[in-house]
């Protein structure tokens, strides 16, 4: 018995074919550690290759305890009810 293995396509919505122009057609499959996008109407396939240009957006999540810990900001609270401090 043949081994036969199922390639599961899934459509790519809003995506418009650069061969046929036509939107809502093109579909993306995996197979063989590569990605694919494939037009459904005209047939246009190639293959989807994806490059990191570019650094990570540091966030509170992705730094050091140690980084974050520097990051001391004061806040000052005003009461609504002092007529002393008048800022406009």
């Amino acid at each position: 018995m043949e081994n036969v293995v199922k390639v599961i396509k899934r459509f790519i919505a809003g995506a418009v074919c650069p061969k046929c122009g036509e939107m809502d057609k093109l579909v993306m499959y995996r197979q063989d550690d590569k990605q694919f996008r494939e037009c459904v109407s005209c047939g246009f396939s190639d293959e989807m290759r994806f490059s990191f240009a570019g650094q990570e957006i540091g966030t509170r999540v992705n730094r050091s305890p140690e980084e974050r810990e520097g990051e001391v900001k004061i806040v000052k609270l005003l009461d609504p009810g002092d007529t002393n401090d008048r800022r406009h």
